[in-house]
């Protein structure tokens, strides 16, 4: 394909000088060929809203943690963005509805859960709305009930533990969980149930060493160099060999929601991006742990253009190996808390003992406690706080980063980066 760099890159040269000048822009609409991925804050958890070249939609995750705890409501975490007129997932979908491409069916053709924690599919209480359907409104039954979803994405419900035993979910670990990850799934399953009827949702289980289950929909073999690698699921890690896996737990072997998060790779030619919930690879002594999600999967994944930080940037993720296998030009860090990222996380991540070359940080936000943690080292971000939207151009050559006001309703561009080269 002929690469028209004046057609490309005038209209984003021009638009940057506008942006230097106070002048306020709008991100340019999505055109067919761009992949844009877009990292949505709304201060409740993670949310990533993705536009595939032919106009395929994706949805990663819809967090929406509750207002009922103190650590939502205190300056440990961020505030609810851009205000506290909607919900977060009500913010969720007014952006979808703000970036949606023009003449496209009002619908998210995918979602895709990474694992049962309320910053990544909600978490129910007694300030929830009550659907028609009889089920709670929060984090993806919310969004799926405001935006029709086609196909829904889970780890599943059976493996380690089958989490619809009656007996499981007596299990303490459970009955006594402050944040309520049974009784959300007992909503998230009347909403599956609910919304298979009404508008004919498809749920499924993240198939391990699959690159067809999450594909284009609007024009299937137009964008040949486009896919979606589904690296992980419940521990299970593809090979990288056909569609072959191999299992870190056993039946019955539950070590916690984070390492059976769902991870996935987007490839669009020479591009490649990276998301993996919240997976971690340094155990409780501050060491790197060649047994865990993050070193297994790395080696599959490889290196990548883009990547977003496991598990916010806590302190338990991106060990050496992990840094150095994958080694990406732009970390993108979803983030809510003071705890994120962690000093040593950054320290890692900007090492370039681990790999040599540039890297640039956007982060969704970075709190007082954080900057006041990190001090001299906050110079190492690009940007502290906004939507992050990564747009790919060229089949695959090339992507720049646009980092968008989240405190309005307008979603004006802040600032732009790039144009960065797809390695």
């Amino acid at each position: 394909m002929h690469f028209n760099l004046k057609k490309t890159y005038l209209p984003l040269i021009i638009l940057m000088v506008q942006v230097s000048h106070g002048q306020k822009q709008q991100l340019p609409e999505w055109e067919p060929g761009f992949l844009d991925i877009h990292h949505i804050n709304t201060g409740r958890g993670d949310a990533a809203f993705m536009v595939f070249p032919d106009g395929t939609t994706l949805l990663v995750d819809a967090g929406d943690m509750s207002e009922t705890h103190q650590r939502t409501t205190s300056s440990r975490n961020a505030k609810l963005v851009p205000n506290r007129s909607k919900t977060a997932p009500e913010w969720i979908v007014d952006y979808i509805d703000q970036f949606l491409p023009r003449k496209q069916e009002r619908k998210l053709d995918y979602a895709l859960i990474t694992h049962y924690h309320d910053d990544h599919f909600g978490e129910v209480d007694s300030l929830r709305k009550i659907a028609p359907a009889g089920y709670q409104l929060t984090g993806i039954m919310e969004v799926g009930t405001l935006i029709p979803i086609k196909k829904l994405i889970d780890r599943g419900f059976d493996f380690p533990i089958n989490l619809k035993d009656g007996k499981v979910q007596s299990q303490e670990r459970f009955s006594k969980d402050a944040y309520g990850m049974i009784p959300t799934l007992k909503e998230y399953w009347k909403f599956i149930d609910h919304q298979s009827e009404k508008v004919g949702l498809k749920n499924e289980a993240l198939q391990v060493g699959s690159n067809r289950q999450i594909g284009l929909q609007q024009h299937p073999t137009g964008y040949p160099g486009f896919s979606i690698q589904n690296i992980a699921s419940n521990g299970n890690i593809w090979t990288g060999y056909d569609d072959t896996f191999y299992a870190l737990f056993e039946d019955g072997e539950y070590h916690g929601e984070n390492p059976l998060s769902n991870v996935i790779r987007i490839d669009y030619g020479k591009f490649n991006y990276y998301t993996g919930g919240d997976i971690s690879g340094i155990n409780g002594f501050g060491q790197t742990n060649l047994n865990d999600v993050e070193s297994h999967v790395a080696p599959v994944i490889g290196a990548v253009d883009v990547a977003t930080l496991n598990h916010h940037g806590n302190r338990d993720s991106q060990n050496p190996y992990y840094v150095r296998t994958i080694r990406p030009r732009v970390w993108i860090q979803q983030n809510w808390t003071a705890d994120h990222p962690g000093e040593e996380v950054l320290r890692r991540m900007t090492s370039k003992k681990l790999y040599p070359g540039d890297r640039d940080i956007f982060s969704t936000i970075m709190l007082q406690g954080t900057k006041d943690v990190i001090g001299g080292r906050l110079d190492q971000y690009k940007s502290q706080e906004g939507h992050i939207v990564v747009r790919v151009y060229d089949n695959g050559n090339s992507y720049d980063i646009y980092v968008l006001d989240d405190t309005t309703e307008e979603r004006e561009i802040k600032s732009k980066h790039g144009p960065y080269k797809a390695r």
